[in-house]
């Protein structure tokens, strides 16, 4: 079974992160949420606080099949600045194994080097970030092993994009249909 991990920091955005833990879940994939500050409780950036499955300290990477980084400006800072989760993001980045990042986090990917000659998407603001990447303005995309997602409005395409990846297209297009997205082909 594919197990997924998506990491937490202070300050994170909550739609971007919770969206994509519901619809993995409603697709019977396994998504841990970790936390990166060693704390079991993180609070996003409109002042709502979850609950971790884990801190990154209790992590098996090994178990891993994709790591995901929600945005949010101090979520992705604290993402970026926790060296623990970098190493082990550039592992899976050199090992070819999913990686997928929204909104201001597909920067990290942009900084470390992991977006040269592919398509990617950001939160505007951030696209100088995406060093490398031929820009796209959609809500979700697909290149290789690489998932990135432009915002909060975008994170529907994107947690779906993730499903497809591990349950195939008509598990993502049935799971869009019972969540009544009806925005998926724009």
């Amino acid at each position: 079974m594919s197990r997924i991990g998506i990491f937490f920091a202070e300050g994170f955005e909550e739609i971007e992160a919770l969206t994509v833990v519901d619809l993995v879940r409603r697709a019977g994939i396994d998504i841990a949420m970790i936390g990166v500050e060693g704390k079991r409780e993180v609070t996003g950036s409109h002042n709502i606080t979850i609950k971790m499955d884990q801190t990154l300290e209790e992590t098996d990477f090994e178990g891993l099949d994709m790591l995901v980084l929600p945005g949010g400006l101090k979520g992705t800072e604290g993402l970026e600045n926790c060296d623990a989760l970098m190493e082990r993001l550039d592992d899976f980045y050199r090992s070819k194994k999913g990686i997928a990042a929204i909104c201001a986090a597909p920067s990290i990917f942009g900084h470390r080097g992991y977006l040269k000659g592919r398509k990617a998407t950001s939160y505007p603001s951030f696209e100088s970030h995406l060093e490398g990447a031929a820009v796209t303005h959609c809500a979700v995309q697909v290149d290789g092993h690489v998932i990135t997602g432009r915002g909060m409005g975008c994170s529907m395409p994107f947690g779906l994009a993730i499903v497809e990846r591990f349950a195939g297209k008509e598990a993502a297009e049935q799971l869009a249909e019972k969540t009544v997205w009806t925005d998926r082909d724009k």
